[in-house]
């Protein structure tokens, strides 16, 4: 597909896939989240020069939830500090984004950033940094998306606060192997928090672009080394879609990231982001109608990293 009219692409994305919005089920495990709509889709795509197209529900705020562990991830990286790699591994897990299994028998090494107890450590190593992750989560998303009113959703941070506890049990049994450094209350609340955050397809798909334009910011200053960017989107690919990262790669081809507020955010290196967001999930904690808008998306333009 060599010109791309891209509005015209996502009309018809989002009439192809309307039969899967509102399928699936929304995160009824955290309160506030079971009380969101999902007859909702919204899409999103940001190119390098900062242009952004979207259709549907794209300016509708939704959850951030596990998506904030790419960026996460990526102020660790920044400045070309690899010392992360100690704490946490980059292989998949095969299991559940908060399970405990294999912590025990790995040392309180988690597997990769990307479930909880990885985001857990990277949460740890950034408060050592910047004193506040999440506020260095929000000054990054303010910052690259041109939006300066993302924030947490107060909600949502005490839904998920109020049944936390598997997430603080994981902190703690990191900390016993030495692998959380910080006060293991303050850590869970600020990965807490950073999870809670609200924001839409058009600022995810304009605060992800970096990782398509090899590590630039939006204003040009580097943020990660071109091998950095490559780095983060390889352990995006293998890791990024919980334990369904197989099947996304599969089907879509792209890197990706995905939280279980319904939304995904998608690299296609040197052309592009897409963010997707629809609430209802499959038992994998993956958005459906999600899922289905990029793989229309990479069958449609022949974008994909194969």
């Amino acid at each position: 597909m060599a010109a791309v009219d891209m509005d015209q692409l996502l009309a018809q994305i989002v009439a192809e896939i309307e039969p899967q919005i509102g399928t699936g089920s929304v995160a009824d495990y955290i309160p506030a989240l079971a009380a969101v709509d999902p007859a909702q889709f919204g899409i999103a795509v940001a190119l390098p020069n900062g242009e952004c197209y979207g259709a549907g529900d794209w300016t509708k705020p939704f959850s951030l939830q596990s998506i904030s562990k790419l960026f996460t991830l990526a102020l660790a990286l920044s400045g070309d500090d690899e010392s992360i790699w100690w704490r946490v591994g980059r292989e998949p897990s095969g299991n559940a984004f908060n399970s405990l299994v294999q912590l025990e028998y790995e040392n309180g090494v988690p597997r990769n950033p990307f479930i909880n107890a990885g985001a857990l450590v990277v949460t740890d190593h950034l408060a050592g940094v910047f004193g506040d992750a999440t506020k260095a989560v929000l000054d990054f998303l303010r910052t690259e998306s041109g939006n300066a009113e993302i924030d947490c959703d107060e909600e949502v941070a005490a839904s998920e606060e109020a049944h936390g506890d598997r997430n603080l049990a994981m902190a703690h049994f990191l900390a016993s192997y030495g692998n959380i450094h910080g006060d293991v209350r303050s850590i869970a609340d600020q990965y807490v928090r950073q999870c809670a955050i609200a924001i839409n397809c058009r600022d995810l798909a304009l605060a992800g672009l970096f990782l398509a334009r090899h590590g630039l910011r939006r204003d040009d200053t580097r943020m990660l080394s071109p091998s950095n960017t490559k780095r983060i989107n390889a352990v995006l690919l293998t890791c990024g879609m919980y334990d369904a990262a197989g099947e996304f790669a599969y089907r879509v081809g792209l890197p990706g990231k995905s939280g279980v507020g319904g939304g995904i955010l998608a690299v296609v290196p040197g052309r592009c982001t897409i963010a997707v967001w629809g609430p209802g999930l499959d038992r994998r904690g993956n958005s459906v109608a999600g899922v289905a808008a990029l793989d229309r998306f990479t069958e449609l333009t022949g974008w994909s990293v194969f």
